[in-house]
This record gives structure tokens, sequence and C-alpha cells, in this order.
């Protein structure tokens, strides 16, 4: 049984794991992500793998990135929530990692679980959206994973959605994460507490009474209590949601949406009304089959389920005919695959 560990490196948080060739993870650590330092975040990249490496024999490393990717795999070209910057990450970690190691896009990484493990076994056309700090996005065509011509497709978070809106991140205004992410949960519950302190009286007591303090999970907490002023949120949210996956549909045409990340595991206080703003938005409703919306199956795991499964991969070669579009030989990935050498830390 081939071991490799999956890295999934978010806006706020790094998990890590052990996982074998059916997905099932045997060992998990989790870190804060410093996402204002390169070398930290690739300080505590070595960290976990060391960590984990010691009691298991891993063949290769897979890090699931908050960014866009080279169409290679080793750069990250650019990360609206992190430092990196046309950062050759594959090449600064090989040096530190004694195995081959690949370098994905977090949300697709997350799409590659769901489709070989979790809720998109067996479909055709799949679109997955993860919902964190931001929006993350990924595409899988018939078993093939499509990373586009430069490596960064399926950035639905950054689809211009509201003319010259609220301003991103990324540098462009009116961005789908700006009304349908993790942020955006927090920055409205916030902006409704100093606007309406008596409508946020539930938010501002779970925050200590702090405005600035109002996070997503506590929106989250008390629209599962009940609290309208919460459930507004969620649902307008929610809305959000469901006129982007509309948008995707009328391009895409998918047989499912699966909605995965942080924000998710609210469950139907978002996509009760994602679905149902979905329905009424479809281009061609009522004369075409409707894609299934449904939450992700492997939950906040499946970013480092799958960058191991996609490292594993590229050092055995495709299993039982399994293959993802990206052009390279899997020998590129990293070190050339050899004996499974346990990854050590980075010299101090």
């Amino acid at each position: 049984m081939a071991l490799a560990i999956g890295v999934d490196i978010g806006g706020t948080k790094v998990a890590a794991g052990v996982v074998d060739d059916r997905g099932r993870i045997v060992a998990s650590v989790r870190r804060a992500t410093p996402g204002d330092d390169v070398i930290q975040t690739e300080q505590v990249i070595c960290d976990v793998v060391g960590e984990l490496s010691r009691d298991h024999d891993i063949v290769a490393v897979g890090i699931g990135a908050a960014g866009w990717i080279s169409s290679d795999r080793a750069t990250v070209l650019f990360s609206p929530h992190l430092a990196w910057r046309d950062e050759p990450l594959r090449e600064a970690l090989r040096e530190r990692i004694t195995v081959p190691v690949t370098v994905e896009n977090d949300a697709n990484a997350a799409a590659w679980a769901e489709y070989r493990f979790g809720a998109a076994v067996g479909q055709s056309v799949v679109v997955c959206v993860t919902i964190g700090t931001g929006i993350g996005g990924s595409l899988i065509l018939d078993g093939r994973l499509f990373r586009g011509a430069y490596g960064v497709g399926g950035e639905y978070g950054h689809m211009s959605v509201v003319p010259e809106g609220r301003r991103c991140a990324c540098g462009n205004r009116g961005c789908w994460e700006m009304y349908a992410s993790g942020n955006a949960l927090a920055r409205d519950a916030r902006e409704l507490a100093a606007i309406s302190p008596i409508g946020a009286e539930r938010l501002l007591h779970l925050a200590g009474g702090d405005q600035a303090a109002i996070t997503g999970p506590l929106v989250t907490q008390a629209a599962r209590e009940g609290d309208p002023s919460a459930v507004e949120i969620y649902t307008a949210m929610g809305q959000w949601l469901g006129r982007g996956l509309a948008n995707l549909a009328a391009a895409l045409d998918p047989s499912l949406f699966i909605i995965g990340g942080g924000v998710s595991d609210a469950g139907d206080l978002l996509l009760g009304p994602a679905r149902a703003t979905f329905a009424h938005s479809l281009t061609g409703r009522g004369f075409r089959p409707q894609a299934q919306i449904v939450a992700a199956a492997l939950g906040p795991e499946a970013g480092l389920i799958g960058a191991a499964d996609l490292a594993r991969l590229d050092v055995l070669g495709a299993l039982d005919g399994l293959d993802v579009l990206d052009g390279s030989d899997p020998s590129s990935a990293g070190n050339q695959a050899g004996s499974a050498v346990a990854p050590t830390r980075a010299p101090e």
C-alpha cells in the first residue's frame, strides 16, 4: 500500500495527513498559516511533512495551495490571500523534502478527492466550488482534472458578478467571492452590528460585545440557533451562491455541483437558498436537465486527500486508467521517483 502525504494550505490553516490509496487518512496534523511570510509558510510545510513521515514510509508529498498554479505545477503564480507571488514552491521544497513533491491548486485537489473517493464518484462533468476564506473552483471532465491552458482554470471566485462592486484581494472589483465566501459572511455580520446593534444582538453576545470579533463560525452558530439576523445573512449569501452556480451551468453544463470548504458546514442554511435561486436563475429552466447541488462528502479533509492522491499518481503512474489533464510527464513532479525516503525537517 503506497502512502502519500497531502498538505492543504488555506488562508488560515495548514492541514496535513498521511493518506492511503483508498483515500483514508492514517495520521494528521494542523498548524496555523503564516500567510504573510513565504519562508515561514514553507517551514510549516516542511515541519508537518517531517512530523508525519517519521512513522510512515512515504512515496510522495502533494501540496494543495490556495493560489494560481503554473501549468507545470511548480510555481504559485499568485495567491489572493497568501504572500506567494511567482513563488517557485516545488523547487524550494525539493531541497528540503527527499521524496517527489507535487504542487496543486487546493480546490483542484479537493475536487479530485471527491471524484475519486467522495460525492462525485462516477460523474462525468463535475464543478466543485470550495467556500472558505474566498471561493475556489475546479472542473473535472470525464475523469480528467481540467487546469486550463496556463494552469489557472477554475478560478470561479474571481468572476465579476457586480460591476464596480466591492474591491477584492485579487485587485478587481465585484468578484463572486466578495459576496459568497467566509470573508463575506463575517464582513456582512460586522456591518450589521455597526448599523443595528439591536438586530445583531445575538451575534454581539457571542462575540463578547466586540463587533470586530464576529467571525464566520459565530454567524453559523447563531443561524443554527435560529437567530433571524444570522439566518438572513446566510440566505443572502446562499442566493449569491445560487446565481453564480446558474452562470457556471450556462457555460459548463455539469451533471453535479459539489459545494465544499468550511462555510459549507452550514448545510441547508446555505444550500437551501442556493438551490432555490439556482433553479430560478438557470437558463432554459424547465426545458433542460438540472444539475444537482450537493455538499462535499469528505468535508475539510478533501484538499489534503486529493493532494496526496495526485502526488501518488504522479509517482506511480496512472492507476486503473485514471488521468489528469496537465500534459506533463509524471517524472517532472519532483525528485526522481525511487525508494521512498522519508522527508526530513529543514536544517535550522
